[in-house]
């Protein structure tokens, strides 16, 4: 007659005499008692161990000869595993915290006006490191969603684009999904970095997860032209040449490294984007074709010739302590910095090259308000989001620095 054994790490236990005791585990390290009865069935008991199981050998062998018949390893660590995995993956989300960086224009040309009223631009964005994080959660009622931020002066109601972007989301596909939002701003707006518009992309990407992927990335980018222009190249992999009003987004591969670091210095003043495009005049800009930067820049780096901003004189004229401020910086740096420009319709000024800014912003007491951060350039892989890299997002915002919603 054929007895059947179990070998439980450097023990043997007999399935012949009742239940026989295994350990077994789920992800994460903690190991929970078991009984394994005969009919395959199992029960949890709720004492809590520590000690990592080993395989589980079942071997039967012919009791007249003693010779081995038939030998089954299993591991119960690999069974609870996979058990583990289609729970993770069959339960639904319920919260999700995410990060939202912010933009840079390396160079931004306005190449003719349109019939809309709008400006066709042309234009390389590059996502950066400094950003906002942003914590969504499944409201109880699926009726309304609810913002709260860090800072004051932000909207909260249907005017914030993170909750414009999840009605569009609903409209879209139908999802009856709401949300508690909690925004960790750190992106100072008014800043030309696009903080906003990242917050609005961020968060259709979220309502997207939450809905198990509805639609794909390419629809995500699509829709969000719908909430503002800048929204679209957030779903590019983090470098894109963009045109049109900015929606037509064209992934491009840079020889910029991740590890060249600049600096963002922004005033306390904001500049006003549709004030900027009033003074602004077309017969103004630089001649210089935008596809000619583009190819510099993909075969040299950036360069001061490089960083063209069609809209600088149009704010240093709503601005005119921004364009005293560009100077003092490059005048400063003393070659320091392998560029010095403006981004998007201001009022940041960005320093690539050196993480830090020049000493007169700390001394001088007109500059004792300015919002300063390091930064690096940063992308994203295909159907993930965004991350933190661990050692930027260092930001100081004064007290005294106002937000508000772009």
């Amino acid at each position: 007659m054929a007895s059947s054994h179990f070998l439980c790490g450097q023990h043997l236990y007999s399935s012949s005499h009742g239940r026989t005791k295994i350990s077994s585990f789920k992800k994460g390290g903690l190991f929970q008692s078991s009984s394994c009865r005969p009919n395959g069935s199992f029960s949890f008991d709720k004492k809590t161990q520590y000690q990592r199981t080993q395989l589980v050998k079942s071997m039967a062998a012919d009791s007249k000869t003693g010779k081995k018949q038939v030998e089954i390893v299993y591991d119960p660590d690999e069974k609870m595993n996979s058990l583990a995995d289609e729970v993770d993956k069959n339960a639904g989300l319920s919260r999700l915290s995410l990060f939202s960086p912010c933009k840079i224009n390396v160079f931004l040309r306005i190449t003719s006006k349109r019939e809309d009223g709008f400006h066709d631009l042309a234009s390389l964005f590059h996502v950066i490191s400094l950003g906002d994080k942003i914590k969504f959660s499944l409201a109880p009622s699926k009726s309304k969603d609810r913002l709260s931020t860090n800072v004051p002066g932000v909207p909260l109601d249907d005017s914030n684009l993170i909750i414009k972007a999840l009605n569009l989301y609903r409209k879209k596909t139908g999802s009856d999904k709401f949300f508690w939002i909690h925004l960790d701003k750190k992106v100072p707006t008014g800043a030309g970095l696009g903080g906003g518009s990242s917050n609005a992309a961020t968060a259709l990407w979220a309502a997207n997860q939450f809905s198990g992927g509805l639609a794909s990335e390419k629809e995500l980018q699509e829709w969000s032209g719908e909430i503002g222009s800048d929204v679209p190249f957030f779903f590019s992999h983090g470098a894109a040449y963009c045109t049109g009003r900015g929606e037509v987004v064209e992934d491009v591969t840079l020889p910029i490294g991740f590890d060249v670091p600049m600096v963002l210095i922004k005033p306390p003043e904001a500049c006003s984007t549709a004030e900027v495009y009033r003074r602004f005049r077309l017969d103004q800009t630089s001649n210089i074709d935008p596809q000619t930067l583009l190819e510099k820049i993909s075969l040299n780096g950036i360069s001061p010739d490089v960083c063209v901003n069609d809209l600088e004189p149009p704010a240093f004229e709503v601005l005119p302590s921004l364009k005293r401020l560009k100077q003092r910086i490059i005048a400063a740096g003393r070659g320091e910095y392998d560029a010095v420009f403006m981004s998007g319709s201001g009022s940041t000024i960005v320093g690539i090259g050196s993480p830090d800014p020049p000493q007169f912003v700390y001394d001088d007491e007109d500059y004792k308000d300015v919002f300063l951060s390091e930064a690096s350039f940063i992308t994203r892989a295909e159907n993930e989001w965004y991350t933190e890299p661990f050692s930027t997002n260092n930001a100081s915002a004064p007290s005294g620095l106002s937000y508000a919603t772009e």
